[in-house]
């Protein structure tokens, strides 16, 4: 289970949005200089996020406040799946459009793979955003709040 610390930013009835700091370990890596992911997080490192979160059966949305610091959770095989997902699908649709397209109109030359590629790759990322809206409110394959670490909600004064 990955976890992070973050503050609540908005509440809504049904979950939280959190806002996070994005940190990299890049700079403990031997391939710093060399890997294009570093070079990718010198530029959003230290930047804002925002992450929808759910609920959970320890801790329930009504039991927290705007500027909170909360403790959410996602399992692990969640990002493995929804980064092959993400990756992959696109890509492997790109590749079936190009195929299918050449298939089709073998005469069609390089433009028609183009074509197909283009096709393919648009279907792909037509068909994350398919699975993302589906899992939409799946706590499964959604960050859940696991405690309120610092609370700012004050105890109503009665005199």
């Amino acid at each position: 289970m990955l976890t992070e610390t973050g503050r609540v930013v908005a509440v809504e009835p049904d979950s939280l949005w959190v806002e996070t700091i994005r940190q990299s370990t890049c700079g403990s890596c031997a391939a710093q200089k060399g890997c294009g992911h570093g070079l990718l997080n010198r530029y959003s490192d230290g930047k804002r996020g925002y992450v929808r979160v759910l609920g959970s059966d320890q801790l329930a949305v009504a039991d927290c406040h705007v500027d909170d610091q909360v403790l959410i959770a996602i399992p692990e095989e969640v990002i493995l799946r929804g980064s092959l997902i993400l990756y992959m699908l696109p890509l492997v649709a790109m590749l079936s459009g190009a195929a299918l397209a050449m298939f089709l109109l073998p005469q069609g030359g390089d433009g028609t793979a183009l074509a197909g590629a283009c096709a393919g790759f648009a279907a792909g990322f037509a068909l994350v955003r398919l699975h993302a809206n589906r899992h939409r409110d799946d706590e499964a394959f959604q960050p859940t709040l696991l405690e309120v670490v610092v609370s700012t909600a004050r105890p109503i004064s009665l005199a």
